[in-house]
C-alpha cells in the first residue's frame, strides 16, 4: 500500500584506518614512518528526482548505508575514499530528524540536495606523529566511525492545481481527461490510494501540472480515511478545482464538508482560489436538477461549472478558468530557507556510571569516538589514548568515583583494566 510518509535508518561510511609502517628499501637502514592515511567514508545523501513522485519505493524502516573508506597504504598512500549513497526523492519531500523532529530539510527543485550523515574522516597514518624525539612512532588512528540516524520522510505534493472532492467525484477521470495521466479509474470509493501527477497543455508556450488528490472524508483533519494524506498534499497546491459529484444525493453539503475540513486542518487552505465543477451531466437525472443546483450555489455567491470528465464536456472550460486564477494566486508555500547540512551536536561531557562492583561505564560521543578511532595492538596509540583521558579530565573523574586497581571501564564496545 502506498505511503507519502515513511521512516528509513541511514548511516554513512567509516573513514578507512591509517596504516603503521616504515619505510624498507635498500641501503636506506632508516627510511622513517611512511604509513599512509585512511580514506574518507561516503556520506547518506538524499536528491530530488522530478521525474518521482511518491516515497512509495521506500519501505518502512529500510536500512541504507553508504561505503567505508580504504585503508592506508605503505609508502604514503592514502586509501580510496567510499562512494556516496544517493537515495532518489520526488520533489515536495520533507525530512525529519525521528527522535528529535527537527527539520532537516525541505527538498523542492531538480538536483537539490541534502546530506543527512557525513562520512568519517580517514584515520592517519603514523607518518603524521613523527616528532623529533620520536622518529619512529607505532601510532596510527582508526577512521572516524560514521553517522547514523533514523529520518521521516513526508511527502507533500507539488502542483499549480489540484483536483479535490468526495471519493469517487471523477478526479481521476478529469485528470486523465485533461493530461495524458493514466490513473487508476473504478466505480468505488477510494480507487485513489497515492496522488497522481499529470501535465495539460494549454498553448504552444504554457503548461500547468495537475494534481489529483486523494478522496477526503468527514473527520480527514483527525485522519479518517485518507484525511491526513490529502490535507498535506493540498498544501503544495496553488488553486483548487472542486469537483462534485453530481448524482451525490446533496452536492451542496458535500462542497460545504469538503471545506469544512479544509478550514479545520488549516485556515490557510480555505484563501485558495477554486473552481467548483459540477460533474456527471452526461447522465439524465444530473440535467434535469442542473438549474436548481446552480440556482442553491449562486445564492452562496459560487459560480458552478458543468462537465462531464468521462464524455469530456466543458473539461477544457474549467482548465482555463483555473488557470486564469493561477496568474493571481500567491506562492502555494513560502520557499524553505537554505538549511545547512545537520551535524549531530558532539557533547564533550563525559558521564561516567556505575554499572557493578568492579564494572565503571564512560558515556560521551567525544571519547566513544576516540575509542574508536584508537588502535589498541600498538602501544603508542593506547598512550596517546591514555593522554587525551587525562586532558578531559576523566582519570580524575574516575578516582573520585572511586575506581581502583582492576577495576573494568567500558567505552562503547570496548573493555579496559584500570591500572595505576
Amino acid at each position: 500500500m502506498f505511503t507519502d510518509q515513511v521512516e528509513i535508518r541511514v548511516r554513512s561510511g567509516k573513514g578507512g584506518d591509517g596504516m603503521v609502517h616504515f619505510r624498507r628499501e635498500k641501503y636506506v637502514p632508516r627510511g622513517g614512518p611512511d604509513g599512509g592515511d585512511g580514506g574518507r567514508g561516503g556520506d547518506m545523501v538524499l536528491e530530488v528526482r522530478m521525474s518521482l513522485n511518491t516515497l512509495s519505493s521506500l519501505r518502512p524502516n529500510q536500512q541504507f548505508r553508504a561505503e567505508d573508506g580504504g585503508n592506508g597504504g605503505s609508502a604514503q598512500r592514502t586509501g580510496k575514499d567510499g562512494s556516496d549513497l544517493v537515495i532518489p526523492v520526488p520533489p515536495g519531500t520533507v525530512v525529519h530528524d525521528t527522535k528529535s523532529g527537527q527539520l532537516l530539510g525541505d527538498l523542492t527543485d531538480q538536483g537539490q540536495r541534502l546530506v543527512l550523515c557525513k562520512g568519517g574522516r580517514g584515520g592517519r597514518g603514523n607518518q603524521h606523529f613523527a616528532t623529533s624525539r620520536n622518529q619512529a612512532p607505532r601510532t596510527a588512528e582508526r577512521g572516524e566511525p560514521g553517522e547514523e540516524r533514523s529520518v521521516r520522510l513526508e511527502l507533500q505534493l507539488i502542483a499549480d492545481i489540484g483536483i479535490v472532492g468526495q471519493p469517487n467525484a471523477g478526479k481521476s477521470t478529469l485528470l486523465a481527461a485533461l493530461t495524458r495521466a493514466r490513473p487508476k479509474v473504478a466505480a468505488y470509493p477510494f480507487t485513489t490510494l497515492e496522488p497522481n501527477l499529470g501535465v495539460a497543455t494549454l498553448d504552444e508556450r504554457r503548461r500547468v501540472v495537475l494534481a489529483d488528490i486523494p478522496g477526503l472524508i468527514e473527520g480527514a483533519h483527525y485522519g479518517a480515511g485518507l484525511g491526513h494524506d490529502f490535507l498535506r498534499h493540498i498544501q503544495r497546491t496553488r488553486v483548487l478545482i472542486h469537483l462534485l459529484d453530481g448524482l451525490a444525493p446533496d452536492p451542496l453539503a458535500d462542497y460545504s464538508q469538503v471545506n469544512n475540513e479544509l478550514a479545520l486542518s488549516d485556515q490557510k487552505l480555505m484563501l485558495k482560489p477554486q473552481v467548483v465543477a459540477l460533474n456527471k451531466i452526461d447522465q439524465a437525472a444530473v440535467r434535469e436538477r442542473l438549474p436548481e443546483l446552480k440556482r442553491a450555489f449562486a445564492e452562496r455567491g459560487i459560480d458552478l461549472h458543468p462537465i462531464s470528465a468521462l464524455a469530456r464536456t466543458h473539461v477544457t472550460d474549467v482548465l482555463r478558468t483555473a488557470a486564469r486564477l493561477l496568474d493571481t494566486a500567491p506562492a502555494a508555500v513560502e520557499r524553505a530557507p537554505e538549511l545547512p547540512v545537520y551535524r549531530p551536536m558532539e557533547s564533550q561531557e563525559i558521564e561516567v556510571t556505575r554499572e557493578g562492583t568492579h564494572t565503571w561505564r564512560l558515556s560521551g560521543s567525544a571519547i566513544e569516538r576516540s575509542a574508536a578511532m584508537t588502535f589498541w595492538q600498538h602501544d603508542g596509540s593506547v598512550r596517546r589514548f591514555q593522554r587525551l583521558m587525562e586532558k578531559l579530565g576523566i582519570d580524575a573523574a574516575l578516582r573520585k568515583a572511586g575506581v581502583i586497581e582492576g577495576d573494568t571501564v567500558r567505552i562503547g564496545e570496548y573493555e579496559l583494566e584500570w591500572r595505576e
